[in-house]
Parts: C-alpha cells; structure tokens; sequence
C-alpha cells in the first residue's frame, strides 16, 4: 500500500507533485463509470435482499428442511468461476438475434442489454452476491427467535408483511448492513464479467485508464480501497454503538422494575420459624 501510494506520488525528474489525485474528478469517464456502478450496487443490494430475506425466513418458520436446498442453491456460485458464468451469459444472450427476431423477446433481450443500465450485469452481480448474502443473512437469523416474534407480532394483529418489515427487519440491521456493505464491495472491484461482456463499470475504467495514465489509475484504485476501509469502519462502529444502547437499554429496564429476587440469597435467609425458634 505504501508502495503504490509512492508511485502516484513521485514523478521523475518532477519530485513529489499529487497531480495524479487533483485530475481524478475531470478524467473522461470517471463520473459516468462511477454512476453506473452505484446504481448497480445499490440495485444489485435491493434485489439480493428482496429475493433472499422474504425466502429465508419463509423457510425458518414453514419449512425447516428446506434450508439445506437453499443454502446449496445459494452458494453454487461459489464453484462457477466468473469466466464460465460469463460464458454462459454471452451463449444465452446470443439467442436473441438468432432465435427470437419475430417475436416480442426480441425487444427484451436488447432492453436488458443496455448500456446505460445493463440488467444482464445486474443479474450476474445477484448471482454472485448470493453466497455472501446468504451467510451473512442466515447469521443474523440464527441470533433471532423468530417464531416468537412474529407469532406476537401476529397475535397483536400484524399481517405477515406488517410483521417481516416492523418486527423482523429491525432486529436484522446488523446483518442487513453486512448485506449492502459486502454487496458493495463485490460490485466496486467486480472487473471480469463486465469487462468480457463490454460494459465500463468502475473497475473496467480503472484498468482502462491504466493504458494511458498509470499513476492516476493507481490513485483510483487507491481512493477505492480506502473508501472501503472507511465504510467497513464505519459499519464496525454503528454496530458497536447499537449494542451499546441496547445494553444502556437493559439496565435502565432493569433498574426501573427494581432488584430482583436472588434466589441463593432467598436460600440463605432465615424464615420467620427459624428467626422464632
């Protein structure tokens, strides 16, 4: 790291000069790569969420047996190497001008492939992610009793939905976090899939930019990693924070009801028959 930091730094026959940090913002393409990845990683975390959250708790509380399938389905990426996924993808899309010319799929096929917004990156990006989402997710749930809170929330007169977004959701926070830090992290430095299938996304720019200015594109590249840093940090201490309140919690809870009962105390104090005799 510090290497790389001193690479962008020193210029020969220039000496020290950050030239290569103050041009980032006015490089062609920064603004427009940028963009496109934050959208994907923002749509990437919402869809990853909506298909996984709803499915594993459906799972925890109607059909326990099920996990083991889900947690095979969600983890077979991990045994794809992106190459083949992009293979695979490339073979699927190739069926639109070949197959589908007369029909209204046709139109689909070239929808999803738009620059602008590439929905086949999108869900190769879903694919990718699920493996990390599912662990993190099923993590969070197994600290979670969650048949008892949402069979109260039920029997308050919650609906189902009510209950899995009032009740279930706020006590998965943490997980969720975890779910959208990871799901970004994956989209930022995700270049194999994206570059074979010809879209520019962030990491694509970064390599890009490399054939012409290498200082600057390992200042990108730089920048990236200590964003990520700082919002893992952040993460860290949103957690720690909340843990800390909710304990604050219990033990002002706890001071207001009054000293409990100890029982080896009760144990030990005399009755009123041994105080008489």
């Amino acid at each position: 790291m510090a290497l790389s930091v001193l690479f962008t730094v020193d210029v020969p026959g220039q000496g020290l000069t950050f030239s290569s940090y103050s041009g980032i913002l006015s490089a062609p393409g920064f603004w427009s790569s940028l963009r496109l990845t934050l959208e994907l990683a923002a749509a990437t975390t919402a869809l990853t969420l909506l298909l996984l959250v709803p499915a594993l708790v459906a799972v925890r509380l109607t059909a326990p047996r099920l996990r083991v399938l889900v947690e095979v389905l969600c983890s077979l990426p991990l045994v794809v190497p992106a190459v083949a996924l992009t293979a695979g993808i490339s073979s699927v899309l190739q069926w639109g001008p070949d197959d589908f010319a007369d029909t209204p799929l046709f139109q689909t096929f070239n929808t999803i492939q738009n620059p602008g917004f590439p929905v086949v990156l999108l869900l190769a990006y879903v694919l990718m992610a699920l493996p990390l989402a599912y662990r993190t997710l099923d993590a969070g749930l197994s600290g979670l009793d969650l048949t008892t809170l949402v069979e109260a929330a039920r029997n308050c007169g919650a609906s189902w939905p009510r209950a899995v977004v009032q009740v279930v959701l706020p006590n998965l926070r943490g997980a969720l976090l975890n779910t959208a830090f990871l799901t970004l992290a994956l989209v930022l430095g995700e270049y194999t899939v994206a570059s074979i299938l010809g879209y520019q996304p962030f990491a694509v720019w970064i390599v890009s930019l490399g054939g012409s200015d290498a200082q600057m594109s390992v200042s990108v590249s730089v920048l990236s990693l200590v964003l990520t840093w700082v919002l893992l940090l952040l993460l860290a201490a949103a957690g720690r924070g909340r843990s800390a309140r909710s304990a604050r919690g219990r033990d002002r809870s706890r001071g207001s009801r009054g000293p409990r009962n100890d029982p080896a105390a009760t144990a030990a104090a005399p009755t009123a028959q041994e105080k008489t005799s």
